[in-house]
């Protein structure tokens, strides 16, 4: 047991949860009418609280225990593991809360897909399958030593997925476009975002917060983590800057909301590859996203018609999966096991998903009412409300 390396963990994985609590509930909820902002505050809570008890359940058993396919059942509730357990030069209870801060985070990014109009028991039992069926299977592939690992269906070099470009980025956006495309459409699309502030506030927490997430996955206070980020700092600032300009330039002005969702497509991009490139490399990494990232955003919704209501798929989808290819652009990886990867994962991912949604509809409504969409979640589904004047 490392005393440094488990020190850098232990706040890494405090950044990596304040990226959910308050990070993201602040970046969604800004970015939602003033009626709905306290439902996206409880299913973020909710979604935080449930995959955390799974995760112990069973999630981490599965995800980080020895098997081709999925792992066994051998730390089931950690049965067998205490405060000296070492995993590495961890305590493997500290390593289980780690990998637990994004088993968390991953079903809540989905949420963003479907805020406004889901039914918070939708919500509940979606995130709760979908993080068994779909997040834990594909992080025991990749990082459990699954069959997409070192050593595996693509030979010695495995998918090189640094700290969740397709673990988490690619299965999160792309079962929020099969969850948005399933629900259709809100009643109102044309109401602004209600808080810009916040949106601003939220996304500066999960800049920060990033730094343990990708940091983080070195599992260990080294070189690579402090490169790590460095290079997620500067993909950050190169897409922030580069999606300011293509704004600009196309709609003649640079608004607050596109200046932070910019910094987020950097930092989505550059998680796969952040262990493994280098500044420079990672300034073009940014710089691509910022477009790439603004233009799928206007591809889902204006010309796929879908009504992904917070851009997760345009967003975190186009950038990990953007980022999951540069790995190999940059010989971190091979072709092979990247774009491999990627099929696999995404077949699986879209395959299971649209599964749990027509599952889920036989149980419990996946919408709200009429109704209730038009007077907004908060009143309606919490009985509170967040502010005296709605939008």
């Amino acid at each position: 047991m490392n005393p440094a390396d488990t020190a850098f963990i232990l706040l890494a994985t405090a950044l990596v949860l304040f990226m959910t609590l308050p990070g993201l509930a602040m970046f969604y909820g800004g970015l939602v009418r003033a009626r709905n902002v306290l439902s996206v505050f409880t299913q973020t809570f909710a979604i935080a609280a449930l995959m955390s008890v799974l995760w112990l359940a069973l999630g981490y058993s599965l995800t980080f225990t020895e098997g081709p396919w999925i792992g066994g059942l051998s730390r089931v509730m950690l049965l067998g593991l205490d405060a000296d357990t070492v995993k590495g030069t961890l305590p493997e209870v500290l390593f289980f809360a780690y990998q637990m801060t994004f088993a968390v985070i991953t079903p809540a990014l989905i949420l963003g897909a479907w805020v406004e109009r889901a039914s918070f028991g939708f919500t509940l039992m979606f995130t709760g399958l979908w993080l068994l069926l779909v997040y834990v299977p594909v992080a025991h592939w990749i990082w459990g030593g699954g069959f997409l690992a070192d050593g595996g269906m693509f030979g010695a070099v495995g998918v090189r997925d640094f700290a969740g470009g397709i673990v988490v980025h690619e299965t999160a956006g792309l079962a929020a476009l099969i969850v948005a495309a399933a629900l259709g459409p809100r009643r109102n699309k044309t109401t602004p975002p209600h808080s810009p502030g916040m949106v601003m506030i939220g996304a500066g927490m999960l800049w920060v917060g990033w730094f343990g997430f990708n940091g983080g996955s070195a599992l260990a206070a080294n070189g690579q983590a402090a490169m790590a980020i460095t290079v997620t700092h500067l993909s950050a600032a190169a897409a922030t800057l580069s999606w300011a300009l293509w704004e600009r330039i196309k709609f003649g002005r640079v608004s607050t909301i596109g200046v932070v969702t910019g910094t987020v497509a950097g930092l989505a991009s550059i998680t796969p590859a952040s262990g493994w490139v280098t500044p420079w490399q990672a300034l073009v990494i940014g710089a691509v996203a910022g477009v790439l990232c603004q233009e799928a955003v206007i591809v889902v919704k204006q010309r796929w018609k879908i009504d992904d209501t917070l851009d997760v798929f345009g967003v975190h989808g186009v950038g990990g999966i953007f980022g999951t290819v540069m790995v190999a652009v940059f010989g971190a990886g091979t072709w092979a096991a990247q774009l491999g990867g990627l099929a696999v994962v995404g077949l699986w991912t879209a395959a299971v998903t649209w599964g749990l949604v027509r599952l889920v509809a036989l149980i419990t409504p996946l919408r709200v009412d009429h109704e209730t969409e038009v007077n907004g979640l908060d009143l309606s589904v919490h009985g509170e409300r967040a502010y005296e004047m709605n939008s």
